[in-house]
């Protein structure tokens, strides 16, 4: 589909997230990404734009914005003229916007019982992203890392020993599976072209690679066909390739994925 084309056919998505992290806004910036979707990423485009995702996201009324209900945290997807009477549709949580978006933007199969498996997927994964987080945040979210260094050293020590290896194991065995039976030719999990369940798994994957370089470089020798064919082969897909090397791929820092060398394996 032509760039026009895809202006005309798609309202301008709004994604309402934090200014300068990627965090969990990344896995609906890659949806648009990966298929040329045009969107505005408020807090980084526009002035004043994180007051904007503040007074819809991160208020205490019993609105967000245009009768929509309340909104617990970003991210959050705002969709002119989507809603009831012609307003603005607002769409919370991470999982609810990827299945808004997965149809509409083609990426999720044409079978009902593949979209189940790529919702499992993606989901699955989203569960790893939250263990990763609290291995530099174990005891309170609101405590600064410095408050909780020797939790860390031990959650930090059991996600890499422990929880990776099971989720990489599953993984693995779903693109094998699927090379099999799917067509996926090892590049993608569920059938034979890209899902959201493929950004996602993909997302979470580079930032350990962040986060915890040795263990993954390690990790790497054990599950080759996911860490190394398939985390290269996704970067191929789509935009990504221009997007990752664009300025509007935001840097991790301090968000979900950090990097602290205690927590690496030593």
């Amino acid at each position: 589909m032509s760039d026009a084309k895809k202006l005309r056919t798609h309202p301008q998505y709004e994604l309402l997230y934090h200014p300068s992290i990627p965090g969990r806004g990344e896995f609906i910036r890659l949806c648009f990404e990966a298929t040329g979707v045009p969107y505005t990423d408020v807090a980084n485009e526009k002035p004043s734009g994180y007051d904007t995702v503040q007074s819809i996201c991160m208020n205490t009324s019993l609105t967000s914005a245009d009768s929509n209900p309340p909104v617990f945290a970003p991210p959050a997807l705002r969709v002119p003229g989507a809603g009831a009477d012609g307003k603005a549709l607002v769409i919370a949580q991470t999982p609810s916007i990827l299945m808004y978006l997965s149809e509409r933007l083609g990426l999720a199969p044409d079978d009902e019982a593949a979209t189940y498996h790529v919702y499992q997927l993606a989901f699955t994964a989203l569960d790893l992203n939250n263990e990763v987080h609290d291995t530099h945040h174990p005891l309170a979210v609101a405590k600064y890392y410095e408050d909780q260094k020797d939790a860390a050293l031990v959650k930090a020590t059991d996600v890499r020993e422990n929880r990776l290896p099971k989720f990489f194991s599953y993984f693995e065995r779903t693109l094998r599976f699927n090379e099999e039976n799917g067509g996926g030719e090892g590049k993608y999990l569920v059938g034979g072209r890209l899902t959201f369940a493929d950004l996602v798994v993909w997302q979470v994957i580079d930032g350990l690679y962040f986060s915890f370089p040795k263990e993954m470089e390690a990790r790497k020798k054990e599950y080759g066909k996911l860490l190394d064919g398939f985390y290269e082969s996704v970067k191929q897909e789509g935009g990504l390739k221009e997007y990752l090397k664009s300025e509007r791929r935001l840097p991790y820092s301090q968000g979900v994925f950090r990097y602290y060398p205690e927590l690496d394996r030593q």
